[in-house]
């Protein structure tokens, strides 16, 4: 049975008071690499998953201007969370990777993340906590699909969870 209206824009109202809420506890979240800008930080996110990847790509995958996600991509080097090398395939372009720093870091920000989020959903039960993520995910790419089929996206890498990371390594 299809959602009806109704319950889309309550659905949409929900997630616009959830983005509203987390961009405010962004900013009110300690920094946890000085100099840092947590905006910065789903590139962090990004690279992770990919390995290496060209700026033009992580612009793409997290839906932002190249410009700006070139500044952010700078000062993760400047910080000494990314290198920047010739990307081997086409030596005028460039990629990032992150650092073992770099690596370091992004671990803390995750582990203090998912601290914050299990002391937020202490009431919650496993299951409904992992059918609230599928559902999520699904969402995500619902969303993902539409923009791709507006010509606004091409299909990004994924957001890798800190299980995933280390199932890589495994």
């Amino acid at each position: 049975m299809a959602v009806s209206l109704d319950e889309a824009n309550d659905l949409f109202l929900g997630l616009l008071r959830v983005q509203k809420l987390l961009v405010a506890a962004k900013h009110a979240a300690p920094r946890l690499e000085e100099g840092v800008d947590v905006a910065a930080y789903p590139v962090l996110f990004v690279v992770a998953g990919a390995g290496t990847v060209r700026i033009s790509e992580l612009a793409t995958t997290l839906h932002n201007d190249v410009s700006t996600v070139s500044r952010q991509v700078s000062a993760l080097v400047t910080s000494g969370l990314l290198d920047k090398s010739a990307d081997p395939s086409d030596g005028r372009a460039l990629v990032v990777s992150l650092t073992e720093r770099g690596r370091t870091v992004l671990d803390q920000i995750q582990t203090n993340r998912s601290r914050w989020f299990q002391g937020l959903l202490a009431d919650w039960e496993p299951a409904a906590t992992a059918e609230f993520v599928t559902r999520l995910r699904e969402l995500g790419d619902a969303l993902d699909a539409n923009l791709r089929a507006r010509g606004a996206a091409t299909p990004p890498m994924p957001f890798t969870s800190m299980r995933d990371q280390h199932q890589k390594e495994d």
